[in-house]
Formats: structure tokens, C-alpha cells, sequence
């Protein structure tokens, strides 16, 4: 029996330098009956000229001040010609040939709205954030005891799903975990497929890792329907610290790279005040739009 028609839906911007391995990547994978959808954010490294070397069904240009991750995902479901939009970013590598076929599979439930497929940090991936995606994506991730993850980076969502109520598009960071949350919300399941592997990390600045927690977290903020007494500075950025730098240590120590401890402790500061004063932004936005 051949196998069904899926699309694959790329996101990407000056990554020539993995497009090198993500594109061949996937031409390798052993799930043949796909089509290739881009959305490039005006790359200027010479990854338009790669992207077009693998004759994309659809190869949408925009200019980075048009992006906006959740304007661009919708556009690729729209163009999707498939019941089933798989995600990949440029710059997350499949691994081996048979990344694609089980996230199609997980999918084929018409209960499972999303799936996710796990991510391996790239050998240069500095400590602090190696230690983030072995809690994530691990054999013994924590994230399965969390309240709620996941990662559009290598991905996959139902298309019959989707159409009933998108990503939010007044929403530039968390949009996957948002989108996910009302998923469950109707009742549908997001399943994690760890037999679908990518190689993808980065190394984040003190000052980038604030931004990134600051988004993540006026997003939170912005959608939150509990007391937003519950982040505070005693419980969000100190204690939280104190537990961020123990699991780093603990890393750090199995990893024998505790020289990188003052590093990733100076990280999950920063990360920790991004995380409070984007949920403070967050809530006053969604309480000055009632």
C-alpha cells in the first residue's frame, strides 16, 4: 500500500548553513509522497537559492518586518494540499530516514490534533541549554510531568483540526503552546513521538534568553485565566533560580562540565526576570483589552 500524501511545511531565514543538511534530510526519508512547502523571511546566505534547488511545491518570500510565526503557519496549513501539515524548521535536522513517517503516523488518529517529535542538541549546544532539551526530549524527560509541552520545531498537526480554529496571530511568541492548550481543551490529544528525531539547539545571549523568556511569558500573561498573584518574584524568579541551577548542576556534574555552572546560572537569571516581567506585560495588555 503506497503511502498517503502529507505536507512538509518549512519556516526559515539565513540558515543556508543547515539547510545544507536538512534539505537532503529529508529527500532521504524513507515516507516518499510529500510535498515541500517554504516560507523564507527574506534570507539574504544564499538559502533561497538551496530552497529552490529542492523544487518546493509552494516557495512563499516575505521580508523579516512581515514575519509573524503564527501568520506564517497558518498560511503554510492553507497551502497544504494534505489532510496532514508536517513541521520542520531549516535549521532542525532530521536524523536518519525515518523521522517522518512516525510523526504521519501519530496523526492518523482523528482524535490527536498535534504531535511532536523529540529534539537532540547540536554537538556544540553549550550546557545550559543541553540540559533543556534532555528535560524536554530525554529518555527520562520531566516533561512528561509537566502541566503542559510542546515545540513546533519538528512537528505535526490534522488539518481538519486546524481549520476549526487556527494559531493566534496576535500572539509572537508561545503560539504552539497556546494552540495546543485550547487542542486539548476540545478534547483532542498531542502526542509525543520520540522515534521522530532532529538535531536543532541554540546558544542563546544573556540578553537574547531574557527576550525569549519575555515573550514566552507575555503570551502566558495574555491568555492567563488565573490570579496573577502566582507569579511573583519570591516564586517566579528566586525560587525558580535556586531550582534551575540545581538541575544544572546535577547536569553539569553527569555531563563533567562543571565548568559551565556560572554560565548557565547567569542564563536562568535573566531567564527568570524575562519570565516575570513578560507574564506583568502580558496581564496588564489582556486586562486593558476587556
Amino acid at each position: 500500500m503506497s503511502d498517503l500524501f502529507v505536507s512538509i511545511i518549512m519556516r526559515s531565514f539565513n540558515e543556508a548553513w543547515a539547510l545544507k543538511g536538512t534539505l537532503p534530510a529529508l529527500a532521504a526519508q524513507d515516507f516518499k509522497n510529500w510535498e515541500l512547502i517554504v516560507i523564507d523571511s527574506g534570507s539574504t546566505d544564499g538559502s533561497q537559492d538551496l530552497i529552490r534547488t529542492a523544487q518546493p511545491a509552494h516557495f512563499v518570500q516575505i521580508t523579516p518586518k512581515e514575519y509573524n510565526p503564527s501568520r506564517v503557519m497558518n498560511h503554510g496549513m492553507r497551502l497544504a494540499n494534505s489532510n496532514f501539515g508536517i513541521f520542520i524548521n531549516a535549521d532542525a535536522t532530521p536524523q536518519g530516514t525515518n523521522w517522518l513517517r512516525p510523526l504521519v503516523n501519530a496523526l492518523q488518529d482523528p482524535k490527536t490534533a498535534a504531535c511532536f517529535g523529540r529534539q537532540i542538541p547540536r554537538p556544540d549546544c553549550q550546557a545550559v541549554f543541553a540540559n533543556d532539551y534532555d528535560r524536554c526530549f530525554g529518555p527520562n524527560r520531566e516533561s512528561v510531568k509537566w502541566e503542559h509541552f510542546f515545540s513546533m520545531v519538528s512537528s505535526g498537526l490534522r488539518k481538519d483540526v486546524w481549520a476549526k480554529r487556527g494559531f493566534r496571530e496576535d500572539l509572537q511568541y508561545a503560539e504552539d503552546d497556546e494552540y495546543t492548550r485550547w487542542c486539548k481543551a476540545q478534547g483532542y490529544a498531542v502526542a509525543y513521538v520520540p522515534e521522530a528525531v532532529a538535531m536543532h539547539s541554540h546558544n542563546y545571549t544573556a540578553d537574547q534568553s531574557y527576550q525569549r523568556a519575555f515573550g514566552d511569558a507575555r503570551a502566558i500573561g495574555k491568555a492567563w485565566s488565573g490570579s496573577p498573584g502566582e507569579f511573583n518574584f519570591a516564586k517566579t524568579v528566586l525560587l525558580g533560580w535556586v531550582s534551575d541551577v540545581r538541575h544544572d548542576l546535577k547536569f553539569c556534574a553527569r555531563k563533567k562540565c562543571l565548568g559551565e555552572l556560572a554560565h548557565a546560572a547567569g542564563i536562568r537569571w535573566r531567564q527568570r526576570q524575562g519570565k516575570l516581567a513578560g507574564f506583568r506585560q502580558g496581564w496588564r495588555e489582556q486586562q486593558e483589552a476587556k
